[in-house]
């Protein structure tokens, strides 16, 4: 008859998984995107041409209880006909892990430019959303939430 293999666990096996979990826990891991970050994933979206602030509405709570689910609404002034319409709008925070938190994208046949939908914030920050319009040019608008409970928390 074939035995299985047991490991029962020792004292000194346990102390070891401890002083290893106490070490993870306690080193200082970053939760959110660099400024560098948040720039370079900018320049790859749309590489250097220039955001002017405007025709872009980002609409946030002032104060959001739990960064787990904090509803966003982004609306692009636009006609959306065939020679002028938004191509996507990108969404970036500088505080999660990844600052590209989101991207849409639009055609004439949308009617609206406009998303709602809900993002994991970590921490009190101000969300910014870049529409690129089928022209090139770029437009943005940003708010900023404070957040009681964080969400993207790294262990």
């Amino acid at each position: 008859m074939m035995r299985k293999s047991q490991r029962h666990l020792n004292r000194r096996d346990l102390l070891a998984f401890g002083a290893g979990s106490v070490l993870i826990a306690s080193s200082p891991l970053r939760s959110f995107a660099s400024q560098a970050e948040l720039e370079q994933a900018r320049r790859e979206l749309f590489g250097d041409r220039p955001v002017t602030e405007g025709r872009v509405s980002l609409t946030l709570p002032p104060i959001a209880e739990n960064g787990f689910s904090v509803p966003l609404s982004v609306e692009v002034d636009s006609p959306m006909t065939d020679r002028d319409f938004v191509k996507r709008v990108a969404i970036l925070s500088p505080r999660n892990p990844l600052p590209l938190i989101a991207q849409y994208h639009f055609t004439p046949q949308s009617g609206r430019a406009k998303v709602d939908a809900r993002i994991r914030m970590s921490g009190t920050q101000s969300i910014q959303a870049i529409a690129e319009m089928s022209d090139g040019s770029l437009w943005s608008g940003s708010q900023e939430t404070v957040v009681t409970l964080a969400a993207c928390v790294v262990l």
